[in-house]
């Protein structure tokens, strides 16, 4: 169980890093690596479907995460609270308690003695 667990966090860390140099490589004004490859001019040379691909990637790693994190839960998950498990009790016999008090008092004895005239 520990290596599945292990084996999926490992694929959401590289899908996590992916996603990051992916969404940074994009520009938010519509420039990004189109913009690098064909300047104002992006039309030219098919380079305007850098920017369709790099969307798609987007939204498929984030999809690729969220589906991992899903799966890591529902496999490694603990079973509910709904269905508790019986616990067998214990065949012990109670400690025996003895006879004598383990602790006896004992009454306070005055130590000075009485004053001599």
């Amino acid at each position: 169980m520990d290596t599945i667990f292990i084996l999926l966090m490992v694929l959401i860390m590289i899908a996590s890093v992916l996603l990051v140099i992916v969404v940074m490589a994009q520009n938010p004004k519509g420039g990004g690596l189109s913009s690098t490859f064909g300047g104002a001019s992006s039309a030219q040379f098919g380079v305007q479907r850098t920017n369709d691909f790099m969307e798609k990637a987007t939204w498929t790693l984030g999809a690729t995460i969220i589906v991992l994190i899903l799966l890591s839960v529902v496999i490694t998950g603990k079973p509910s609270a709904a269905a508790p498990v019986q616990v067998p009790a214990k065949k012990e016999a109670p400690a025996k308690q003895s006879a004598t008090p383990s602790s006896t008092t004992v009454p306070a004895q005055n130590p000075t003695p009485a004053p001599t005239k």
